[in-house]
């Protein structure tokens, strides 16, 4: 493991809480942390202990110490206990259960749910009162990240020879009740056991559900009845034929366990689901994904089917085989969500369960089509595709924009707006793919057309998904007073007047202002960079480019030069040449 594989969100240090007799108590979003001792009063010279309740919330978890044993001593549970006049024994932990962690690829032990940790002590002073203090130290995880977990308690203890010791809370856990090494208990094993007898059978079900989806919906009597027709009514090939269909499908979900195989075995590392969320740029790829899937939904454009839907295809062992993967591939877009998870979770399991699993997927789409081809017949008892299944896809199509939107949380908020756009010239390409032609187009046509809407798409997703470099040039707001000194102090001055909703401003950011020689002309020649934010009518911004420089609109650029008496005016997006020009005719900065 390493820890580029952990994200750590440091917790602010936890206050004390108040006092209360015989027990301390925190809680936060990790975790609720009690502590309490044995005995509220001891006598000098005697024995007793502490003990620590954890209440851990739903889905996290700490690590056992010895999970990590001296490999990585920072990730497991620690507590230390500390007080004037006390001893203190080694910690007890309870037996650590067994959890299949993802980042490692391995099961380790780790402590969930509600369990105790037991401190004992003995005292050899005479009466006093003291605090006793403990600090706790631990990551906390659940499947999709980890906190560091710093806890601090305290709680004042009496040590007096009148002490009663009367126990108030519990006693020491007997030795076989605790451990502190990973223990796979028979609990655990039959939990494991018991999850994997649950996840085969879910498999064969969610592949069944895929023949369910719009996508199959409507050619699975189709492409039944077509293997039966080329079976010349004889069961013995009919059915054959259908075996060769399911093997087909079977075959798209094999390659499927490959990918999964490969992303384990050939990058050394398990696809940490979650991570890939915090990628903009991956968040991005998706929301737009869902945007593509809903319009296929709204019929903006189709898939060609298999060859068996139009009766054009070979018949045969191979040829069913051939029809069966291509079925497969045109249940993707509706099975796109389902596929995605399964992957992730693959990844997270064992590989021969995750292959299992995936195959298993195969055998549930491809099992009606044997029965079918078996019995004809039952055919007869499938409801017809008909409006029923154009509504269910139109109600799938707003889902997954809802999803699209639901992605691009994750996405920083100055980016969204530029997405949002993106989005739309792709729906409009998407719709030029599929509406603007038909099968009469004459073939060159309908190729100019799709290459035209290509050509679109690439165009504007460099204009609006490709963010401009960060930090080349060190603007400064709009602020008169600032740029009148710089102008008393013979210094030049660029102001790029700009606009949240100015396309062409957007053209200007990445064509001129990215470009690495025009920011580092601006850094030599000590030019002071103003960027004038006109998005608002009642700006500062927006009143100086109107009654100051006497500008009519939005992208410009205003140059104030020592040796110029009226600025210089720069306007549209295509300034880099004379922009370059003016800056390298300035004296460099100190001269």
């Amino acid at each position: 493991m390493n820890s580029k594989l952990f994200i750590y969100s440091i917790l602010t240090t936890i206050f004390l809480a108040s006092f209360c007799t015989g027990s301390e108590q925190i809680k936060n979003d990790l975790a609720n942390v009690q502590l309490t001792l044995q005995h509220t009063s001891v006598r000098p010279d005697s024995n007793s202990s502490i003990k620590i309740t954890f209440e851990m919330a739903e889905g996290w978890h700490f690590y056992a110490l010895s999970a990590f044993g001296k490999t990585f001593p920072d990730m497991g549970l620690k507590l230390n206990a500390n007080a004037d006049g006390i001893n203190f024994g080694q910690p007890i932990f309870p037996s650590a259960n067994e959890y299949f962690d993802k980042v490692t690829n391995q099961k380790l032990g780790v402590y969930s749910g509600t369990f105790h940790v037991f401190i004992p002590f003995s005292t050899n002073i005479d009466s006093v009162t003291t605090d006793v203090n403990i600090t706790i130290d631990g990551v906390a995880c659940n499947e999709q990240l980890c906190k560091k977990a710093d806890y601090q308690l305290s709680i004042p203890i009496e040590i007096s020879e009148d002490a009663t010791m009367d126990i108030t809370a519990f006693g020491l856990p007997a030795p076989e009740e605790t451990q502190d090494s990973v223990v796979v208990t028979p609990q655990g094993s039959s939990t494991a056991i018991t999850a994997k007898l649950v996840v085969l059978p879910l498999a064969v079900l969610a592949g069944l559900l895929l023949n369910v989806m719009p996508c199959v919906w409507p050619i699975l009597p189709i492409i039944v009845m077509r293997l039966v027709t080329q079976a010349q009514n004889g069961k013995a090939k009919s059915l054959a034929l259908g075996i060769a269909f399911a093997i087909g499908i079977m075959l798209f979900f094999a390659a499927l366990a490959a990918v999964n195989i490969i992303l384990k075995l050939g990058f050394g590392l398990v696809f940490q689901w979650g991570d890939q969320f915090r990628n903009p740029a991956f968040v991005t790829g998706m929301a737009l994904l869902m945007v593509v899937l809903a319009l296929y939904m709204f019929g903006l454009f189709t898939l060609g089917l298999p060859a068996v839907s139009t009766g054009k295809g070979k018949g045969g062992f191979f040829g069913s085989v051939g029809m069966g993967f291509l079925a497969a591939v045109l249940s993707t877009p509706c099975s796109f969500a389902i596929l995605t998870f399964v992957l992730a979770w693959a990844q997270t399991q064992p590989i021969p369960l995750a292959t299992i699993t995936i195959l298993l997927i195969g055998v549930g789409m491809g099992a009606p089509y044997v029965v079918l081809t078996m019995i004809p017949k039952m055919l007869a008892k499938i409801p017809k595709p008909g409006r029923w299944m154009e509504l269910f896809k139109h109600a799938t199509g707003f889902i997954l924009l809802g999803i699209a939107v639901k992605l691009l949380e994750a996405v920083p908020d100055e980016k969204i707006i530029n997405i949002l756009y993106y989005a739309v010239v792709l729906a409009v390409c998407v719709w030029m793919w599929g509406v603007c032609i038909n099968y009469e187009t004459p073939q060159s046509k309908k190729w100019s057309i799709r290459f035209t809407a290509i050509l679109l798409a690439i165009i504007f997703a460099f204009l609006l998904l490709t963010a401009p470099s960060k930090g080349l040039i060190n603007w400064q707001p709009y602020d008169a007073e600032v740029i009148a000194k710089a102008q008393e102090e013979k210094q030049p001055v660029l102001i790029e007047f700009t606009a949240d909703w100015c396309m062409s401003c957007k053209v200007l950011e990445r064509t001129v202002y990215s470009n690495k020689k025009i920011a580092d002309l601006i850094k030599s020649k000590g030019v002071l960079a103003i960027r004038g934010d006109t998005t608002d009518y009642d700006s500062v911004a927006t009143k100086a480019l109107k009654e100051v420089y006497n500008q009519p609109a939005v992208p410009v650029t205003i140059l104030l030069l020592p040796d110029e008496p009226k600025p210089i005016v720069l306007a549209g997006n295509l300034i880099k040449n004379k922009l370059t020009t003016y800056l390298q005719e300035l004296r460099d900065a100190g001269e």
